[in-house]
Parts: structure tokens; C-alpha cells; sequence
């Protein structure tokens, strides 16, 4: 196959259970404030103390400094969230929502420090097979092109319903799909013998909510599910390395040219669609929502109340390609 060895039908199989545990997971803790205090809060402290010394030790395929910050950044991220969503007090402070980007920010450039380091790497590595090259540099470049497209985070609210989640409107579809790609691309880059599971998977399981069951609540989804499959890969590193289960990158240079180079397009055009918006429609991208006169972004929208005297703006189509 061009980006994976042979996936066989349980391989597949469990692909569908761990996407459907991921997204299963991630309701749970929507739901249940308690799950949300036992899962990101409780259980850290236990597999930090009991198991992770052990399970993630150094020379093992989770034991980088890489695998360490990522898997806290993830918990911070949720903690912080539910801090958000749960404090009214701070939901209302402006300076609070800096939390998410800034979160957000921290975890993509962890990726590209990476994706650079890997870019001279060749053969067996802290137990993962490298194939470093110029794709790595071209991904990350992506990955800062998706970073500093970030925006309009001080249109971020919490809903008023049961399940409480915060919601970022301007997070729209077509910047989700450039850090997809640019994500997958990372995973496949840097341990791609787990990006059948790290990237495909993990990916989609916090896609899907997104366009599905809660619109504009991306963010959440992300660091949730991220949280639950870092937590789970540094106590049980065979599962993706060595198992029954566990699928193995193809490593051929055309499939790691091919997503990095999809990667880096996609973030290139939304950094030029990003641009033309800020100068036509004069927008501050530090200061202001930039997307509020697209569909997509109005959709998620609707759900808090118009600040009093504002004008609705003409409707427009999300940009296609």
C-alpha cells in the first residue's frame, strides 16, 4: 500500500473501536463533570506516580521529551477548558480566552520543533523507525503557516445548555482540514508506524464531532481525545509498536513527500484566503472575529446572543478549494 504495510481486517477492525472509544470518550466527559474531574485530573496523578515512569521510560517509543510534554500540554489544555466551561467568572474574562490559542499555539510548535529535529534523522530512533528529509522541513513550515492562522478567539462562549462546551465560531471547517492534513502529515513524519491509529484515527475522532454533534467545538474535541490517546499510548506503548494490531508506515519517500506537500498547499491557501479577508473586509486578526459574514461561522453563532446594536452582514459561501 503507498502509506501503510498491509492493514489486515482486525487491524481494521480495531481501528473502528479505538475511533469509536476516542468519540465515546469525548460525550462522556461533555456529559459528566465528574468523568471530566476523574479523567483528566485524577487519573494523570496516578499513571504520573504509578505507571508512566515505568511504561515511558527513555528508549522506549514514548519515552522522548516529545511524548512527555505533549501528553501534559493535552491535560493542561482540558483543565484549562473546564475552567472556561465550568467559571462563569472566567468564561466572562477576556484575558482567559487567550488560554485557548495560546494552548493551542504551544502544542502545534511542540510538533514543529519536532518535525525539524526529525529532518536529519535516519533508521531506528528512541524505538521508532525514521526517514528524515525535506518533507519534514515543508510540514514544518505548514505547521507554522497553520499556527499563525489561528483566530478570532475573542468570539469564544460557552453554551447555555446541559453540556456546557466551549465553542469558537471562527474556528471554521477549512482551517480544521489544513491542520488535518498537516497533523496526519506530522504523525506520518515523525512516528509513522503509529499514524494508523495517532494520525488517521485520532484525527477523525475529534473531526467528526466538530462537523456532527457540536459545530464550533473543535478546540475541546481536539484536546479531549488528545488527551485520552496520548494518556492510553504512554501507558501501553506496544499497542501501536508492537501488537497484534499495530500497523506499520510503508516509509517510502514519495507517501512523505506526497502528505507533507498536501499539507503545506492547504495551509498555504488558507493563509491567502485568511489574508484577503483581513484586507477587504478590514479586520484586525488579534482584535476581531474575521469569518462573521460566512455561513458557517453564523451557524455556530447563533447559539449566543447578538451583542445589542449589532447589524447582521450579508451571507456569503465558505471558500471552496
Amino acid at each position: 500500500m503507498f502509506l501503510f504495510d498491509s492493514i489486515p481486517w482486525y487491524s481494521a477492525l480495531m481501528w473502528l473501536l479505538v475511533l469509536g472509544v476516542l468519540i465515546g470518550l469525548n460525550e462522556l466527559v461533555r456529559w459528566s463533570k465528574v468523568a471530566a474531574y476523574a479523567i483528566f485530573i485524577v487519573l494523570p496523578i496516578i499513571l504520573t506516580i504509578f505507571v508512566w515512569p515505568t511504561t515511558a521510560a527513555a528508549g522506549s517509543s514514548t519515552g522522548t521529551w516529545f511524548h512527555w510534554v505533549k501528553v501534559y500540554s493535552a491535560l493542561a489544555g482540558c483543565i484549562g477548558f473546564m475552567l472556561i466551561r465550568y467559571n462563569k467568572r472566567i468564561a466572562a474574562n477576556k484575558y482567559a480566552l487567550w488560554f485557548p490559542p495560546a494552548i493551542l499555539a504551544l502544542n502545534i510548535a511542540e510538533a514543529v520543533v519536532r518535525d525539524f529535529e526529525v529532518a536529519g534523522l535516519q533508521g531506528m530512533h528512541d524505538g521508532v523507525f525514521m526517514v528524515g528529509g525535506p518533507w519534514n522541513y515543508m510540514n514544518g513550515i505548514a505547521g507554522i503557516l497553520n499556527l499563525v492562522t489561528i483566530c478570532g478567539w475573542v468570539g469564544i462562549f460557552v453554551t447555555k445548555d446541559r453540556f456546557q462546551d466551549m465553542v469558537w465560531p471562527d474556528m471554521l471547517w477549512f482551517w480544521i482540514i489544513a491542520y488535518d492534513l498537516w497533523n496526519f502529515a506530522y504523525v506520518y513524519n515523525c512516528v509513522g508506524d503509529h499514524a494508523f491509529y495517532a494520525g488517521a484515527a485520532l484525527l477523525i475522532s475529534c473531526t467528526i464531532p466538530a462537523f456532527f454533534l457540536r459545530k464550533g467545538g473543535w478546540l475541546q474535541h481536539r484536546a479531549h481525545t488528545l488527551a485520552f490517546w496520548m494518556m492510553f499510548t504512554m501507558a501501553v506503548p506496544s499497542f501501536v509498536s508492537d501488537s497484534k494490531f499495530a500497523v506499520d508506515a510503508s516509509h517510502d519517500p514519495t507517501a512523505l513527500f506526497t502528505v507533507s506537500l498536501l499539507s503545506l498547499l492547504a495551509n498555504i491557501a488558507v493563509v491567502v484566503y485568511q489574508v484577503r479577508t483581513i484586507v477587504v473586509k478590514r479586520r484586525h486578526p488579534l482584535r476581531d472575529e474575521l469569518y462573521t459574514h460566512l455561513a458557517a461561522y453564523q451557524a455556530v453563532a447563533s447559539e449566543r446572543p447578538a451583542p445589542e446594536g449589532s447589524q447582521p452582514e450579508e451571507v456569503e459561501a465558505a471558500p471552496v478549494g
